[in-house]
């Protein structure tokens, strides 16, 4: 404070620090001397419309960047086809409506086109309106010097008395057009969400009649102990299959730490072996990873052979993965569960009648999809929670204050060098020097930054949100969407708006004191009102040409360049792996939280400012006119949703924009205090029951629409039809597999496999110098056929049961030929389906139940194997890994295993439901549910950790289990660097994998595919052909 009144009354030149504070009284100047609204609707418009026009010439030739979803769709969610012509892309745009949008690119695409022609709709209304009366008014009407320009005549801020009743009508008007158009889209919204309770697809999801509790009490933490907290609330309820979670220990650490490790092995390997003919001269090295238990035992400092390390690494983490799966307990559960009834109404209801209340303590929700859930959060008490939320909201208000220092920072220097060279003497002499060159720093490093920032803050803010205590990924999403709106507003629009005023306000009350007057006296004589009112109207015009700009982001994104950029660098400058390969090819998943804050953020502006600057409102208009058309097509063609959540991110758009409107309403208070009639203030008194509208209109929607948005339905009224239509009711119980779909992914999650391109699988046994054989596991039996030699390759004998030799070129390993590097072979594997639409797209979604089959799909039934190496970590035995054959046909696989178009898998999960003759149907007995042997209380997980492959049906003796894959290869463990049903380090996964048994070729189930859910199957020759079957072990219900 010292130095501003030093500043205020010297008249010598300034000082470094006096500059330094001379500048920070207006910090955006810098940004303000824009060009003139035309100027910045031509180039604009102009660039626009060349990116466009370079699009619509380089798209017929470069599909998988601009149309990766013709390529990988199924046919239900295939977009329509595209010609090769100049402008053949423009026809679908027109052509797909509403409805179509929903099947093709799911509901949460939907409401963001549905939301983006809204505020093109409402801007377009409220421009005409509104500048076809306050254009008018306040030029005609306002005092104006002759040097004031012309974007300055149609503010108010030259506009006195009566005229200002204008302000208040279209003030009314705006807040009227806004309510209605909300109303409009909240109903169709509704409409939407309706037709979608209805669809195929949610009918035989197992999620849509799944409640989901947590918080349940320890005394409770049971499959039964479920089932009598919902009926503490619905004693009426029907037949309910429950089960709760189990503690997974460390299992999701050291599956993540595997995954890691697998891809640092491919990278290292990618590197060693780009030029497989000319090997670089030194074998790659690298540091032992803290996390390894044997960390300590390494030279400190010292780099050891990277190959050899991560090989041995892979091993371990593999072993202790499926010991610790075999160790988890049934009677370690955790504090939530599942509940999945027959009938959706039903399920429904009973979350609507909890949706207050917490029965003995927990809390009843709708289940969310199962790739929705961050199982990591599901633990936590609520009071961890509530403490979480707390220190987060606290970090992110803190951030957003703070980031006012470096926001003025950089528009004060960044965006002008000049300024940095009048603080900095040293500077200013580079900078008068190397003229030229600072130019382009200054031209590049104010955006480049500001952009980097802000592409990191979503990444910032999802990492505190889940930190926070979020249960899901949708719901992660919405509440990074609130905080970068809360960040954007408080910081680029309030901050931005009036910074200059209320420094230039603290300066004169400062000389004011200095003066001898009062404090308060001297805040009330200079009317900080009128300051930041003045201040509005002086910065108005960049909010317009900053609007006009926007059209680029939309024409960039369009443009796809970035993808372009890196695909490029990838390709020809780094040793790109082949998983990094094919997931350049993969359709990128949209991000909504980001697109939605910059759309709110450009509506707040726009509802803001419209009061002073009218020609705001057609500047939104146009942009997002021209954003319509272009994201439409993104979202057809090029975007997946990672994550759906059926359209649930309405409400909180809804609530931002009547935010919006009443921070608009402020505004419009503001103008007509400062510049309205005086004495009684009239018109300000008028606009205030604007804000009280716009909360009884939220209250109003919420009652009227909410409910019927978020519930199929709010009463237990059982309505068979639609079920009975998809033959869903009756089979559902048997299909279930609750605690398969809805357990914790650790317990059945596929290891991924190392991948190597196809021209090194000649020289990568020459490469690996460690064991070539599996050891104990050898398909000899011998267990000592070890081979000391690198360039070795050890042949085994024949086993017995098997058809054929054992390949021994690159066991261990996938082998991807240079035609296989693409999605669309890949794109059924949760390890790349996970990030790209998690199988929706490509007709796979995680929970559907497919009536008369007895289970549903699991991971990986596409041909390409989704889960760890075939074989041990040796080249001794095992089959090599290939990729999926390229032709498509059926193809033998080793052994003479048929492909696996040619199989029908059979599942079963530990905790599967008991099985029931179509003759049983659920009933509901009040006594007996409670007195089913759930193994909750006493037994072990049955099979939890398994991770061997599940022969096909065949006909066995009454309560005999059929031999899996690994015991039918009499204990051999084929493979090169290990995984697979032998894992890395050649173990056995179930106690029974020694016991050996022949394979029925023509019965026996493709090796590439796991059944980590593989529980006793038994054959029922009585049962009705179709029915499901259970076999021993499984379920509490048995």
């Amino acid at each position: 404070m010292d130095l501003l009144r030093a500043l205020l009354r010297r008249d010598d030149p300034p000082t470094p620090t006096e500059e330094f504070l001379r500048l920070l009284q207006d910090p955006f100047s810098t940004q303000l001397q824009q060009s003139s609204v035309y100027a910045a609707l031509g180039s604009s418009l102009g660039i626009t419309a060349a990116i466009a026009l370079l699009f619509s010439f380089v798209r017929p030739y470069n599909t998988v960047v601009y149309a990766p979803k013709l390529k990988h769709a199924d046919e239900r969610r295939a977009p329509p086809p595209l010609g090769k012509g100049l402008f053949a892309w423009i026809g679908p745009l027109w052509s797909t409506s509403e409805q179509e949008l929903v099947n093709l690119v799911g509901m949460d695409a939907t409401i963001f086109m549905r939301f983006t022609r809204m505020c093109r709709n409402m801007f377009f209304i409220m421009a005409v309106l509104g500048c076809s009366i306050l254009i008018p008014v306040n030029y005609t009407l306002g005092v104006f010097f002759e040097s004031a320009s012309e974007m300055s005549r149609i503010t108010p801020s030259n506009v006195w008395g009566p005229a200002h009743w204008a302000t208040v009508t279209v003030a009314w008007a705006f807040n009227l057009i806004v309510c209605g158009i909300l109303w409009y889209n909240y109903r169709k919204v509704f409409q939407l969400r309706r037709k979608y309770f209805e669809s195929e697809e949610y009918q035989q999801s197992l999620h849509a009649r799944t409640l989901m509790l947590y918080d349940i009490p320890k005394k409770q933490a049971s499959d039964e102990g479920i089932a009598r907290i919902i009926d503490s609330v619905a004693p009426n309820s029907s037949f309910s299959r429950t089960a709760v979670a189990r503690d997974v220990k460390i299992l999701p650490e050291l599956i993540d730490e595997h995954g890691k490790t697998v891809r640092k092995l491919e990278k290292v390997l990618a590197i060693y072996l780009k030029n497989p003919n000319n090997l670089p001269a030194a074998r790659p090295v690298c540091l032992p990873s803290k996390k390894d238990p044997s960390y300590s035992t390494y030279p400190a400092g010292q780099k050891i052979d990277a190959i050899d390390y991560l090989t041995q690494r892979i091993k371990v983490l593999e072993i202790e993965i499926k010991e610790v799966r075999q160790k988890v307990d049934k009677r370690g559960s955790m504090g939530y569960g599942f509940a999945s009834y027959a009938d959706i109404a039903e399920a429904h209801s009973i979350a609507y009648t909890c949706r207050k209340k917490k029965p003995h303590g927990a809390t009843v929700t709708l289940a969310p999809r199962p790739n929705d859930i961050i199982w990591d959060n599901m633990p936590l008490t609520s009071a961890t929670r509530s403490r979480r939320r707390l220190w987060n909201n606290m970090w992110v208000a803190i951030l957003t204050i703070l980031w006012i220092a470096p926001n003025a920072m950089i528009a004060i220097f960044l965006a002008n060098l000049g300024n940095l060279g009048h603080v900095w003497p040293a500077f200013q002499a580079s900078l008068s020097k190397d003229y030229a060159f600072w130019s382009i720093v200054q031209g590049i490093a104010s955006p480049a930054l500001t952009s980097l920032i802000y592409l990191l803050l979503p990444i910032v803010f999802r990492r505190m949100a889940i930190k926070a205590g979020d249960q899901t990924k949708t719901g992660r999403e919405r509440h990074v969407v609130a905080k970068l709106y809360a960040f954007f507003v408080f910081n680029n629009l309030i901050v931005f708006s009036i910074f200059s005023a209320i420094w230039s306000f603290t300066a004169r009350v400062v000389q004011a004191t200095e003066g001898g007057l009062d404090a308060w006296q001297a805040i009330l004589e200079n009317n900080i009102a009128q300051t930041v009112f003045i201040s509005l109207c002086g910065v108005s015009p960049f909010w317009v040409t900053w609007l006009l700009q926007r059209q680029l982001g939309a024409a960039i994104d369009l443009a796809q360049l970035w993808p372009l950029i890196y695909g490029f660098f990838m390709r020809k400058f780094s040793s790109p792996t082949p998983r990094e390969l094919i997931e350049l090819t993969a359709p990128p998943p949209f991000d909504y939280a980001s697109y939605y804050n910059y759309f709110l953020f450009y509506c707040t502006v726009t509802l803001c400012y419209a009061p002073i600057q009218p020609l705001v409102l057609p500047a939104a208009a146009l942009y997002f006119t021209i954003d319509v058309a272009l994201r439409k097509y993104l979202l057809l063609y090029v975007f997946v949703t990672k994550t759906e959540s059926g359209g649930m991110f309405w409400r909180i758009l809804f609530n931002r924009l009547l935010f919006g409107m009443f921070l608009a309403n402020l505004v419009s208070f503001l103008v007509v205090w400062v510049r309205g009639e005086g004495g009684q203030r009239l018109q300000a008194w008028a606009l205030v029951p604007l804000p009280f509208l716009l909360i009884a209109f939220k209250i109003y929607c919420a009652k009227a629409f909410d409910d019927k948005i978020h519930f199929y339905s709010t009463r237990n009224v059982k309505n068979n039809h639609a079920e009975a239509a998809l033959n869903v009711k009756e089979e559902s119980l048997r299909n279930d597999r609750l605690a398969a779909r809805f357990g914790h992914p650790a317990l059945y999650k596929p290891l991924i496999t190392p991948m190597v391109h196809a021209k090194a699988q000649n020289i990568l046994a020459s490469v690996y110098q460690g064991r070539l054989s599996d050891g104990r596991d050898a398909g000899s039996g011998d267990g000592m056929s070890v081979s000391g030699y690198s360039d070795t390759y050890v042949l085994d004998n024949m086993a017995s049961g098997k058809t054929g030799k054992i390949s021994s070129a690159v066991p261990g390993f996938e082998v991807v030929p240079e035609s296989r590097l693409d999605f669309e072979f890949y794109k059924n594997r949760d390890e790349f389906a996970a990030d790209h639409g998690a199988g929706d797209l490509f007709g796979r979604p995680s929970d559907i139940v497919r009536p008369g089959t007895p289970g549903t799909i699991g991971p990986g039934l596409d041909g390409s194997r989704p889960g760890t190496p075939v074989g041990g970590m040796g080249f001794g035995h095992g089959r090599r890994v290939n990729s999926p054959q390229p032709d498509g046909h059926s193809r033998q696989y080793s052994y003479g295993f048929p492909a696996p178009s040619q199989q029908v898998p059979s599942y079963a999960s530990p905790y599967s439901p008991p099985s029931l003759t179509p003759y049983e149907g659920p009933s509901r007995s009040r006594s007996p549910i409670y007195g089913l042997g759930n193994e909750s209380d006493t037994n072990l997980v049955q099979n939890a950790a398994g991770m061997p492959l599940s022969m096909p049906q065949r006909p066995n003796t009454p309560g005999s289990r059929d031999r899996s894959l690994d015991r039918a290869a009499g204990g051999v463990a084929p493979g090169m660097f290990g995984g697979g049903p032998r894992g890395y380090g050649g173990l056995p996964q179930t106690d029974g994998d020694m016991i050996p048994s022949p394979p029925i070729a023509a019965q026996a189930q493709d090796p590439a595919q796991y059944d980590y859910f593989r529980g006793g199957q038994r054959r029922d020759n009585n049962r009705t052909p179709g029915a499901a079957t259970r076999g021993p072990g499984g379920g509490w219900g048995n």
